[in-house]
């Protein structure tokens, strides 16, 4: 059986989004957006507002948002690659919804974030908290050029 790899991605403004399709194509996996089902505007990524969505959220460390619509046939894919911005240290929850929502027992997992300026090692710890029964690689903070060739490098090792 040829082994499948999905670029699961949750993209505020973008930024994500760009670096997510960049990976996918080097490594030819498929492409899912983790959607919400309510979008977020611009005064809920308001992170300066402490009534904004995202910070309301951030602040509940058991908020799980609505995805729009769930991966489907999770069970073709040996590999995930998991991208997201970094917000407030960690991973959006949304992020969280959608690792708690599969079974990702004996999967790759693959981390990869976008960020103005926090590291991705809180997230990594975190992620693994969420997952504990997948196999965790290493992830890496991308934000600009360089995903392609870290995610091939990623994939073949």
């Amino acid at each position: 059986m040829q082994k499948k790899t999905l670029v699961a991605y949750f993209s505020a403004s973008g930024v994500t989004a760009r670096v997510a399709r960049e990976i996918a194509d080097a490594v030819g996996g498929d492409l899912y957006e983790i959607r919400p089902s309510q979008p977020y505007t611009a005064a809920d990524l308001n992170w300066m507002d402490k009534k904004s969505r995202s910070t309301l959220e951030m602040n509940d460390l058991s908020c799980r948002p609505a995805i729009a619509e769930p991966v489907q046939n999770m069970e073709q894919y040996d590999t995930v690659m998991v991208g997201f911005p970094i917000w407030w240290y960690v991973e959006p929850r949304i992020v969280d919804t959608f690792l708690e929502s599969y079974d990702f027992s004996g999967k790759t997992l693959i981390p990869f974030a976008t960020s103005g300026g926090s590291g991705i090692g809180r997230a990594e710890k975190s992620l693994q908290d969420h997952c504990p029964k997948a196999v965790w690689r290493k992830g890496q903070l991308l934000n600009g050029s360089g995903a392609a060739d870290w995610a091939k490098g990623v994939q073949n090792s």
